[in-house]
């Protein structure tokens, strides 16, 4: 009996070897061969992002001025480029904050409507900051004081101040500040200007009895005429010229501010009052 249960056993485990032999073993997966493109899972894809404007430090800024504004803005005869006090102010900001500056010279009134329209990154043009034109551009901090004053004659008696315009034909720009406070004076003959060169000059020869100017602006012209032209009253308005800045490049705002502050900290805009602002 004991020998009948040993054969059973053995012939049972025998079975059971022979059994797991004939099952097939596992396919083992083939390692791709060299340069064999191995195929990934699909990626998902970032939304594409919206074109931003170039760094300030590697930008070319579009600079708009009107150069027939001395001493801020005019043309060197003998080299034919632009010279004044703003435009070694600006030039001098981008040398601060890594621009490269690409000037266009055309009339003031063209200068606001093309910034108001972002055809240019900014202005400068000895432009007074008011809140009309904060509503159109923007603007830097101001950079120098600038109110409107009366500019007569020498020897003209009949005028001692603003409130001696009545009656007399006053002159000023187009789309200046100085145009503004003339046509708020009751009873005068307003001419405007396309420049103040032109108005200037027409004072000078007796064409108009006065010129209502940015203070900084009728001491420039003054200095090139001081034989007939001076400045009577007081600076009758409080106003600062600032750089104008398109709307669309709010980016600007802060290098340019830093560069200022630099500048006005080492003296350099005190040294461009001095040589500009000829008769202060």
């Amino acid at each position: 009996m004991k020998r009948s249960v040993y054969l059973i056993l053995s012939a049972l485990f025998l079975a059971a070897l022979v059994l797991g032999a004939c099952q097939p073993s596992p396919t083992p997966t083939p390692a791709p061969q060299e340069g064999y493109p191995v195929e990934q899972p699909p990626q998902p894809t970032a939304p594409p992002q919206q074109e931003a404007y170039p760094a300030p430090s590697t930008a070319t800024i579009r600079v708009a001025t009107d150069a027939t504004f001395p001493p801020f803005e005019i043309v060197d005869e003998a080299t034919k480029e632009l010279t004044g006090f703003d435009v070694e102010l600006m030039k001098a900001i981008a040398e601060k904050a890594g621009f490269q500056l690409e000037w266009s010279n055309l009339p003031f009134d063209s200068v606001l409507a093309g910034l108001a329209q972002c055809q240019f990154d900014l202005a400068i043009a000895a432009i007074t900051i008011t809140d009309d034109r904060k509503q159109q551009m923007l603007f830097s901090d101001p950079y120098i004081n600038a109110g409107q004053i009366v500019v007569i004659r020498k020897g003209d008696e009949t005028i001692k101040s603003k409130d001696d315009l009545a009656g007399k034909t006053v002159a000023a720009q187009l789309g200046t500040t100085g145009e503004i406070e003339a046509r708020k004076i009751a009873n005068v003959n307003y001419k405007p200007y396309d420049t103040y060169d032109l108005a200037f000059l027409d004072l000078a020869n007796g064409q108009v009895d006065a010129v209502i100017a940015d203070y900084p602006t009728a001491l420039g012209f003054i200095g090139q005429n001081p034989e007939k032209l001076t400045t009577v009253g007081e600076v009758f308005t409080d106003e600062s010229y600032g750089i104008a800045i398109c709307k669309n490049r709010e980016d600007l705002i802060a290098p340019i501010n830093a560069a200022l502050a630099q500048l006005k900290n080492e003296g350099v805009i005190s040294e461009l009052e001095m040589k500009w602002l000829v008769g202060e």
